[in-house]
């Protein structure tokens, strides 16, 4: 098929190696309004409480992952289909609705009551799965306990810890340094375990107040059963068990839904998306994501570093031919990046749009005084469809303009978490996902692009990416009151960073699940979940 040679993981092309354009179409023949701010929730969304108990109509599910379900909590990673499971058990104190606006759960009422203060009060039902009740004291652990976690995927998207103060059993205040208006939003993330129980890490087990409880489970090999929470505080699970596990072959689990031993299976290929198609007994569920997939620079790079100047990343974009790869390897079921984070999240704006033009990538290249170019790009395994072909393509495309690419794929599991912090070694381009459970453009901003000094020194920022004029404007953002105001600083904010030129290309893809028919009541959100305690299987 091409030149490329894979080794152990690695795979290696030089100057016009790798799949050219023709090849890479040949190839594909083969294979066949403003941020929503919640300033005053109150009562009447979410589980509606009341309900305790009841009888569903039965049945088991079996769902069939595509990545390990590491844990049953969020604290590191939350990954769209994770999310699912996870907040079957655990639930938080809000929860984004399929309008993506914040809803609540366990929280009664989410008001703001001054700028920097929101009061929060519980509603007076709720109680884990062992009927004990659920405390001011366990929202302010779980709170804490995301921020004292490396790494953490969540508390990297908040601009500040909250301080909790406790005003009777019921009834608490979050306050901030700074007005911080989409609070209601970001503690949706923040999911509520008994404090005595609860640890500054990810929690395989234990009690939750979701509609599900955990049975038994194995982190090691992904597997966990779930079964309906007799004592549940809302509206009882319709599904007496719920399997998961995973496969990370896709055609192995292609091969599950169609043999009838899955009833669920996420994250498909164009290709398998076109075959299930064709059969009888299976559904697919699609629709407009809210995850981002960006080939993003590393922004450690030293002064002096080709990478470390924008025009040189800018040139490169020229160089990636995104029609032939979303035409050809993923069949039409993804968007090309219009601006930094995805169109669909709330104070999206429009910053441009990338181009393919290889003859003015070399132009560039050169009148930067860059030849001979020798890059790394590196993956985690099934962090996108068709990650492994779309970073081949690449190999071409890149090598089309004079630029080496090397490829090495990072096995799930393998530590991605200290590759992306520059500890497992060095590299240029990373293919990677960002998933948004806010329904809000400033989430995303936040996390990817807030970087400071402060947190790059312990490597929690994204990337390297810290740009104080950035993370001022956001900071400003998140603060103000002002809808109009805060939608301005946001489109200053994705202006400057476009201009920076932070991805050499980003896409958002069609959220795409298969089902087969006996499942019904699945409705897949723009964040890629789903409320399993909805989900009914007919015999």
């Amino acid at each position: 098929m091409s030149d490329i040679v894979r080794r152990s993981g690695v795979t290696v092309a030089g100057s016009g190696a790798g799949l050219s354009r023709r090849a890479l179409l040949q190839f594909a023949g083969l294979v066949g309004a403003g941020t929503v701010v919640g300033s005053a929730l109150t009562a009447c969304a979410g589980p509606q409480g009341g309900a305790t108990g009841g009888t569903g109509n039965g049945g088991k599910l079996t769902i069939v992952l595509n990545r390990n379900l590491v844990s049953l909590d969020n604290k590191l990673n939350q990954y769209d289909a994770a999310v699912t499971v996870q907040r079957a058990v655990r639930q938080a104190l809000t929860q984004i609705g399929n309008d993506l606006r914040p809803e609540l759960v366990l929280a009664e009422s989410f008001e703001i009551s001054s700028p920097t203060q929101w009061r929060v009060k519980l509603r007076d039902n709720i109680h884990y799965s062992d009927k004990s009740p659920v405390t001011v004291e366990d929202v302010e652990t779980a709170l804490r306990y995301y921020f004292q976690v490396k790494a953490s995927f969540v508390a990297s998207q908040f601009p500040e810890q909250p301080r909790l103060t406790k005003i009777d059993d019921r009834t608490f205040t979050l306050t901030t340094s700074k007005p911080l208006v989409t609070l209601d939003s970001l503690m949706s993330n923040i999911l509520i375990t008994p404090a005595k129980a609860n640890k500054p890490e990810e929690l395989r087990d234990g009690l939750g107040t979701g509609p599900y409880k955990v049975a038994s489970a194995d982190s090691g090999t992904g597997t966990y059963r779930l079964v309906r929470n007799e004592n549940y505080w809302g509206e009882a699970a319709l599904v007496d068990e719920v399997d998961i596990s995973y496969q990370e072959e896709e055609g192995a689990r292609v091969i599950a839904i169609t043999s009838g031993q899955a009833d669920v299976i996420d994250t498909i290929t164009p290709e398998s998306a076109a075959a299930l198609k064709k059969n009888a007994e299976i559904e697919l569920v699609q629709g407009p994501g809210t995850r981002l997939i960006h080939l993003f620079y590393n922004f450690r790079k030293p002064a002096g570093h080709p990478l470390a100047n924008p025009r040189v990343r800018e040139a490169l974009t020229y160089a990636v031919d995104h029609d032939s790869l979303i035409s050809s390897l993923m069949n039409g079921l993804v968007s090309s990046a219009e601006g930094v984070v995805p169109k669909t999240l709330a104070g999206f704006v429009r910053t441009g749009q990338y181009t393919y033009d290889p003859a003015k990538a070399k132009q560039v290249l050169a009148a930067e005084g860059v030849s001979n170019l020798t890059l790394t790009f590196i993956w985690e395994e099934s962090e996108f469809a068709g990650a492994a072909r779309v970073m081949e393509a690449l190999v071409g495309m890149l090598g089309d303009v004079g630029v080496t690419v090397k490829l090495k794929e990072i096995p799930k599991g393998g530590e991605i978490n200290t590759w992306r912090r520059g500890e497992a070694g060095d590299w240029d381009v990373l293919g990677n996902g960002y998933g948004n459970q806010t329904g809000l453009a400033i989430t995303n901003l936040q996390g990817q692009y807030g970087g400071t000094a402060e947190k790059e020194k312990t490597r929690d920022s994204y990337h390297g990416f810290v740009v104080p004029e950035v993370t001022g404007l956001l900071d400003q953002a998140g603060a103000e009151a002002d809808a109009v105001k805060r939608t301005a600083l946001l489109g200053q904010a994705q202006e400057r960073i476009w201009a920076l030129w932070p991805a050499l290309w980003a896409w958002t893809p069609d959220n795409v699940l298969a089902r087969r028919k006996h499942v019904t009541a699945l409705g897949l959100s723009p964040a890629n979940s789903y409320d399993l305690s909805k989900v009914r299987v007919s015999d």
